[in-house]
């Protein structure tokens, strides 16, 4: 499977909600790829609604996790393993820091956002 992202950011971020944490086994980090973003093999894509406003994708055929997409904007974050290693990527963020566990942490500074900062930025969760 292939992945054309056009938009894609040069700035990693860190999700640590529950959900995201139990999806992919630990804080979920990322990379925002705007709205345009096409997969090769579609039909290997499963996608289900993992909240009001988001869904999730994963290939049916090996498991791996595919995106988080935001429903209202098509917004698409995708796990930054998907992508060969980068040097010009650059971890700039963390969200719902707030639910981050206490049992690990990251050296570099970011700009760390709580879920309530995050949904009155972004909408959503109500």
């Amino acid at each position: 499977m292939k992945l054309e992202a056009l938009e894609a950011s040069n700035e990693v971020g860190a999700c640590h909600c529950s959900m995201c944490r139990g999806w992919s086994g630990g804080p979920f980090i990322e990379v925002d790829c705007g709205t345009f973003v096409e997969f090769t093999g579609q039909d290997s894509i499963s996608v289900y609604d993992s909240s009001p406003w988001a869904e999730r994708g994963f290939c049916s055929n090996c498991g791996t996790h595919l995106f988080y997409r935001i429903k209202q904007t098509g917004q698409t974050i995708v796990p930054v393993g998907i992508f060969p290693a980068d040097d010009a990527l650059t971890f700039k963020r963390q969200v719902f820091i707030d639910e981050k566990p206490h049992y690990y942490s990251f050296a570099e500074e970011t700009q760390d956002l709580t879920g309530e900062q995050v949904f009155a930025m972004f909408g959503g969760g109500d």
